[in-house]
């Protein structure tokens, strides 16, 4: 079931909902996705469980009107959400960028009772400057579909990535409008997630690929209940390029969370 709420700055956020049981799970996308990155997720989990997957405001069928895009803005994005699907019991499960805005949200939405981040925020003592952010947002800005096509494979793809997957995230990148896309990206570089992170007292579980490293103890410094899995050969999709395993994995973190 397609629904839509609205956030706290008025944009109307798309969500879609099926299952049901006393645990509501909800999935969050990253930057330029959608909630269609969710599919083979909301159909294996939602025999068992409330399952929800959302688009953030300037994403999918979700508003793009927002005047000033903020990860406080993202998070209030998720809460309108978990308000408006008024569960009891709530898992977060953030991907990539909203790895960062799911812990935000997840200290607005008192139903929190875990936080599932997906190939996210491996080292959050990892800090860019702003030297790196204007060079990073100007590479977007300035020639949007070369880096897509030739910079970001490096970053977000591994070698057993299927072609398929590849050339989709690729066409869906380029559908968005290069300012578009640098706006809604630049919150996540003015965030330090740090301060979010330690305030957080749910337990955290990432379940990440094995393409680049996960720095256990610089996280557990900030999350205090703090832990990780590994998906091996995929890159930083893991639901679209295993989903059958990623699924799996899930459940079994799901039910330790539980």
């Amino acid at each position: 079931m397609e629904k839509y709420t609205l956030s706290s700055d008025g944009q109307k956020i798309h969500y879609k909902e099926s299952g049901k049981g006393n645990t509501s799970l909800i999935f969050v996308h990253g930057w330029l996705g959608n909630t269609e990155w969710w599919i083979d997720q909301q159909i294996f989990f939602e025999d068992r469980y409330h399952v929800v997957s959302m688009d953030l405001a300037g994403h999918g069928k979700s508003d793009t009107t927002r005047e000033e895009w903020t990860s406080e803005g993202y998070a209030d994005d998720i809460k309108a959400v978990a308000d408006d699907i008024q569960a009891s019991e709530i898992i977060l499960i953030g991907h990539s960028m909203s790895g960062a805005y799911v812990l935000e949200a997840a200290l607005k939405i008192p139903a929190t009772k875990a936080i599932v981040l997906v190939d996210t925020l491996k080292n959050l003592d990892e800090v860019y400057t702003e030297e790196q952010v204007k060079e990073v947002l100007s590479a977007y800005r300035s020639d949007f579909k070369n880096t897509v096509e030739n910079y970001l494979p490096q970053f977000l793809f591994a070698e057993k990535t299927p072609p398929q997957v590849k050339e989709r995230i690729q066409y869906e990148f380029l559908q968005n409008a290069p300012e578009i896309a640098v706006d809604l990206l630049r919150p996540l570089y003015k965030t330090d997630s740090r301060q979010i992170a330690d305030q957080i007292r749910v337990p955290v579980v990432a379940i990440n690929s094995d393409a680049s490293l996960t720095h256990l103890e610089n996280n557990r410094k900030h999350l205090k209940n703090y832990d990780y899995v590994t998906i091996t050969d995929v890159g930083h999709y893991p639901m679209l390029e295993k989903p059958q395993e990623f699924n799996l994995i899930l459940d079994k973190v799901i039910k330790s969370l539980l």
